[in-house]
């Protein structure tokens, strides 16, 4: 592991005996980007209910388990003697490092849950060749790249510009963290140029799905991968941390629909069926996957039996969080085994899955996934909420970006109208700071790209209720 920072720090001489990872800790949760977290959607719209999870929540269990997988990773690597100078404070270490990881691995979402990535995507690619600037269009402007950072907008990404730039204390290095959690939050190390995935395709690299950093931070990313010697590779913990990610809101996502009742048991039990029949039938599963499946089946038969046999006051509910703890055991051994199997590839960088696939537990996985996006995603109460967001996302990124055209150039004056001056009005000072710190001697052209990131830095960083409430004000609705 690697515990250099971005930058040369010094030494405290009151004697802090905290290593630079526990460091790492105390500067995420006391940011207030960290706590923003408790006031956006996960999956399911905010509500007064205390049950239903918010990207704060998510992100602690995610901490959690990547820390539980980091535990079991250690202790293996010892038993197994895998690296002669892996120790116990070595174990510690990465335990540190992927429990802030996990803390970490949402903060650049925008509000409303995925969709607000969809949302601020589909407004650039609707908008960037519309929208006059000077001689032309916006996207006559901008460089291959810099228009794909737009079109490929992702909530990963956008948390390593939230850490390392956005995060304004004392001078433009953000958190000031270090470049093994750097690298580990950064699942896809490539630009908007290099992602190249085809799930169809078996030997497709999962580290090229989408893209993990913005052309302007790209000297972050330059100094993280030469720090840790991962040269575009993927660092060895960022399986762990996706594979707690995956295992956390696959899980939660059941969990929080049984809640709010747009599935139950009988549906789980129905779907289970189904897909073992159906993997029996066919050839792309193997007998243990089928096995593992069928096996949680049963569990889930006799904590509901149980809980109607007791007369819990909600039986399914019961069923499920019982068999939601006995499933993330399941996975989170599936984890470590995987990456214990595949230790040379990932320390070389050559493994291009996930652990989780072709896993025992892989095929209940899936139908988790594919149970959670027909039954709750699709329902009615999230809809409302994309439709409303793309709404709000529509109207700010119109504003903003047609106001911040102009901004900082020569030619303000003439363009800029009351309403321009009024939304640049309302951008954080620190982000205009950092804006003109890091767009001192760039071209004209770059310097647009940089404005054009002020208003998604700006979108992505609100609340939902900051979103809500600021449009419905500019709107004049309240």
């Amino acid at each position: 592991m690697c515990p250099e920072r971005i930058r040369p720090v010094s030494r405290s001489s009151s004697g802090d005996a905290r290593t630079e990872f526990e460091k790492d800790y105390q500067r995420i949760i006391s940011s207030a980007s960290f706590r923003r977290l408790q006031d956006k959607t996960q999956v399911f719209p905010l509500d007064k209910s205390d049950f239903i999870r918010t990207r704060l929540t998510h992100s602690l269990e995610v901490a959690n388990f990547a820390r539980s997988i980091g535990k079991m990773i250690g202790d293996r690597i010892i038993s197994e003697e895998k690296d002669g100078d892996f120790t116990e404070y070595t174990k510690e270490d990465i335990c540190s490092v992927l429990e802030c990881a996990g803390l970490l691995h949402d903060i650049g979402n925008p509000p409303f849950g995925h969709f607000g990535e969809d949302a601020i995507r589909d407004w650039f690619k609707r908008n960037l060749s519309d929208i006059d600037y000077r001689n032309g269009k916006l996207i006559d402007a901008l460089t291959d790249q810099q228009i794909g950072d737009f079109y490929h907008f992702e909530g990963n990404t956008q948390a390593l510009r939230v850490v390392s730039k956005l995060h304004f204390i004392v001078d433009e290095h953000g958190m000031n963290l270090t470049k093994a959690l750097l690298a580990t939050i950064m699942k896809y190390p490539c630009s908007s140029l290099e992602i190249c995935y085809d799930k169809k395709d078996p030997d497709a690299d999962i580290s090229r799905k989408k893209m993990g950093y913005f052309a302007a931070d790209a000297d972050v990313f330059d100094s993280v991968q030469e720090g840790c010697g991962t040269r575009g590779r993927r660092h060895p913990l960022a399986f762990a941390l996706e594979a707690a990610d995956d295992i956390a809101y696959r899980t939660a996502d059941i969990e929080d629909a049984v809640k709010k009742g747009l599935i139950d048991t009988g549906i789980l039990m129905k779907e289970i069926k189904a897909a073992s029949k159906k993997a029996k039938d066919g050839t792309n599963r193997s007998p243990e996957q089928i096995q593992t499946a069928e096996k949680l089946l049963k569990k889930l038969e006799y904590y509901l039996e149980k809980a109607m046999a007791q007369q819990y006051e909600e039986p399914q509910l019961y069923a499920v969080q019982n068999w939601v703890v006995r499933v993330q055991g399941v996975l989170l051994t599936d984890a470590v085994n995987s990456f214990m199997m595949h230790y040379d590839d990932i320390m070389s960088g050559t493994y291009k899955k996930e652990l989780l696939a072709d896993m025992p537990g892989s095929l209940l996985l899936e139908v988790l996934g594919d149970v959670a996006y027909r039954y709750a995603f699709l329902s009615e109460p999230i809809l409302k909420l994309e439709v409303a967001a793309d709404a709000i996302f529509d109207f700010l990124l119109e504003r903003l970006v047609r106001a911040l055209r102009y901004y900082d150039t020569s030619e303000w004056k003439v363009h800029a109208c009351a309403v321009d001056e009024k939304m640049v009005g309302l951008l954080s000072p620190s982000f205009k700071q950092i804006y003109k710190i890091h767009s001192e001697g760039k071209s004209e052209n770059d310097k647009l790209y940089l404005r054009l990131l002020l208003a998604t830095d700006y979108v992505s960083g609100m609340t939902d209720s900051y979103a809500r409430r600021l449009y419905r004000e500019l709107k004049g609705i309240e």
